[in-house]
Parts: C-alpha cells; structure tokens; sequence
C-alpha cells in the first residue's frame, strides 16, 4: 500500500481526509503533516505518523515527504502568503521525490482577474500550473463550496430575522458537503486511475439563497424571505453593524460570483468517486435547522 500525506490535517478538511482514510486503510499508511504535534496525538494513538512542517519552510517540507507515494495538499488558508507556500510545496515535493500530488483548488469559470473571488484564485491558479509543469504525477479536485458554509452565509441568527441577505441575485450554488468532498479525496488516494486528471467536486444540483430560504421556512415552520442588495448597500449596512471589513468582502465577493454563476455547474464527478449521490442542502440544513 501507498505511504500516503495528508497536509493541513488540524483543519476540517484534511481531519476529514484522515477520518475517510482511517476507514479505508491501515494507520501505518497514513501520515499527517501538522506544524503542532500536539494537535493530533489522538491520531499518534492510533498509528497514523505525525509529520511537523510548514508551508513558509521548504526544508521542513522536503524532510517531511521523504518515503511520500501520495500527497494530499490542502490548499493553504493564508491568502497573503499563499503564493510562495504553496510553490514551497510543490518544489518540495519534486526534490523529496513525492509520485502522485492530489490537490484541493475550486471551482470557476472566470479565471481573470475581473473574477469577483480573483484574491482567492490566483494562488489556485498558479499552483495548478506548477503541478503541471513539475513532472510530478497529479490529480486537481476543483471543489465547489461546501454546503457546510451555509449556516454562517445565511446568518446565525436568520431564524430571529426572518431574512437572509446577501447580494447574490439569482445566482445558484452546486453545494456539496466537506464529508463528502473529503470521502472522495480518500477514495483517489487509496485507488488507481486518476493519474494527471481534474475533476469538478461539486453537488448534484445548483441552490440559488431564495432555494434556500424555502428550505429553511419549511423546516422550521418560520417564514425565511432573501433580499439581495448591491455590494454597496450590503458593504455599508454590514459596516453600520461592526462587521469586520476583511468578512465583509469575503462575503461580497463569493456572493459576486454566486450571482456570477461562478458555482453553478454541477459535475457527476463527486458521484462518481463516492459511488453514490452526494448529502443534498436539503438533508444538511434539515440536520442544523430541525432540531
């Protein structure tokens, strides 16, 4: 069986990886890469290697993959830095000798910089341009947006509201769940035949918000209305109520490109890879707004 690495396994994605992996395979199989070991000495219990790195220390990343068959690299969440930390790894994985890299990017269909998410893609980007040009093996999962994400979109308190407000439009969203976006990521690195392919990890059908404030109202019995201001109307109201302005356009921006239709292809891939249909918005939403 395959050494395999999975990066950034503190984080709910790669713990999730790890957690698919765990099910599927041996411990011995599996190493994590963490820059806090303590963080996952449950994980040392169970016989899964702990590995300590850091995307800013090449060094560390090269000791690290040696003896690395697959490499499960989670994009890294530091936006600013991204673009050196994530040519660290890739570099690092070509010198340590690492076969097969499976890399998290995202969805799109504007790949410029007039994208409404252009300060999240261009590390993407560039990463998938370096796997490709590196010699390295690689398989390129361009994950939607998790539908995980949607209790935090709509607002924690939509049910006191009543109103889900975001500039979206009519835009609409191939949601998929991080579970199943993780099962998918274990089932490449424990299987064959994705050898320097892309695959588009998405849900099996599209969500506009208005969708899914009549999923909302249906569960909970509360009427749930969508209102969908311009960007500056909502960057003006969230700031009037102490918003800070790096979550306001966090959430300007996806919202832009929801209404983009950024997000609103669906792909059968992720059916494909988990062998059945993906937990829908619906079954999510009922489990966080049901109870």
């Amino acid at each position: 069986m395959s050494k395999i690495l999975v990066t950034g396994a503190t984080g709910g994605l790669g713990s999730a990886v790890v957690n698919a992996l765990l099910a599927k395979t041996e411990a011995s199989n599996i190493a994590v890469l963490v820059r806090d070991a303590a963080k996952v000495e449950t994980l040392k219990e169970k016989g899964v290697s702990v590995l300590v790195g850091d995307y800013s220390d090449f060094d560390s990343l090269v000791a690290a993959f040696q003896g690395i068959d697959k490499l499960y690299f989670v994009s890294g969440n530091d936006i600013h830095n991204r673009i050196p930390q994530q040519e660290n790894v890739v570099k690092a994985a070509v010198a340590a000798g690492v076969k097969h890299v499976v890399y998290t990017s995202f969805q799109r269909k504007n790949e410029t910089a007039t994208s409404p998410i252009a300060f999240v893609a261009e590390g993407h980007l560039k990463t998938e341009e370096w796997l490709k040009a590196s010699g390295l093996t690689y398989t390129i999962l361009k994950h939607g947006l998790y539908t995980d994400l949607l209790p935090m979109f709509v607002g924690e308190q939509v049910l006191e509201t009543g109103v889900i407000y975001q500039p979206a439009g009519d835009g609409k969203t191939a949601f998929a769940l991080r579970t199943d976006m993780a099962e998918a990521g274990a089932n490449v690195l424990i299987s064959e035949g994705h050898e320097n392919k892309i695959y588009n990890i998405t849900g099996a059908k599209t969500y506009s918000y208005q969708d899914i404030a009549n999923i909302i109202s249906e569960i909970t019995g509360k009427q749930i209305i969508y209102v969908s201001p311009s960007v500056e109307e909502f960057t003006k109201t969230l700031t009037e109520v102490g918003v800070p302005a790096e979550y306001i356009g966090l959430f300007a921006g996806f919202s832009g490109a929801i209404k983009e239709g950024e997000f609103d292809e669906v792909s059968s891939d992720l059916a494909d890879l988990l062998g059945r249909t993906p937990v829908d918005a619906e079954t999510f939403l009922q489990g966080v707004y049901g109870k």
